[in-house]
């Protein structure tokens, strides 16, 4: 049970954000861009957590290679959606401080990346190569 609450407390916290924008931050110009990107990309972002299945993990862990729903043409698209979702639910909060914070530590999702395409790399070889070659990001 806390494995899932784990897994998904970062999907969880971005709807938590999301709706504190909806209910109390004024519409402006970023409210409505971010409501726009939040409510495109949760959806999808859910979905990539999905169809990864029990091949998810906090730590990059090589249990089977998904190919298949987003990931057929989006190599990572749980960081790419999430990623998205949350600056938009941080765009609409319109604390911009806190958005700030959040651009600056964003960087280290690439280096998650990095280290994730090594270790499937390392597991599963040509498979993974040939796979990369033919997804974005």
């Amino acid at each position: 049970m806390l494995k899932r609450v784990f897994r998904w407390a970062d999907v969880a916290t971005c709807v938590v954000i999301l709706g504190l924008a909806i209910a109390f931050r004024p519409h402006t110009v970023c409210w409505f861009i971010g409501i726009g990107l939040a409510t495109a990309n949760l959806p999808l972002w859910i979905a990539a957590r999905l169809q990864l299945g029990s091949a998810f993990s906090i730590k990059a862990r090589a249990q089977r290679l998904v190919t298949s729903g987003l990931y057929a043409r989006i190599s990572h698209p749980i960081y790419l959606f999430g990623c998205l979702a949350v600056f938009g639910a941080l765009l609409a909060l319109q604390i911009w401080v806190i958005l700030v914070i959040w651009l600056a530590l964003t960087p280290f999702e690439l280096v998650r990346i990095r280290r994730e395409n090594q270790v499937l790399r390392a597991t599963f070889g040509d498979e993974y190569e040939r796979y990369r070659s033919t997804t974005w990001f």
